[in-house]
């Protein structure tokens, strides 16, 4: 999973632009986003057909407010640059409730 300390609207663009992407909102001061770590490979590889970035939320604070993004860990997904889902709130979230979610958009 590539990491991005500071996202912008550009780099947004660029990365969302083609194909199945999913952005997960997180903070390394945030427990619950923490919680995710050893699992996010797991999915990763369960959805290979999936690009994945770990956005530094506190890094993109403007960007994560335009986005309506509140709480974190939050996961947002784009298909061929533009969003067709999120799992947005403060709740920590299991391996099974984000699969699930990702499971949800096909």
């Amino acid at each position: 999973m590539e990491q991005i300390k500071k996202l912008e609207q550009a780099k947004l663009t660029e990365i969302t632009k083609s194909g199945r992407v999913v952005l997960e909102f997180s903070a390394d001061w945030c427990p619950d986003c923490r919680f995710l770590d050893p699992f996010l490979p797991e999915i990763e590889q369960d959805f290979s057909n999936i690009k994945f970035y770990q956005i530094d939320r506190d890094g993109s604070i403007d960007l994560a407010k335009e986005l309506n993004i509140m709480g974190i860990p939050s996961f947002v997904v784009y298909q061929d640059g533009k969003e067709i889902g999120r799992l947005v709130n403060k709740d920590r979230k299991t391996k099974e409730e984000v699969e699930n979610f990702l499971r949800s958009l096909d």
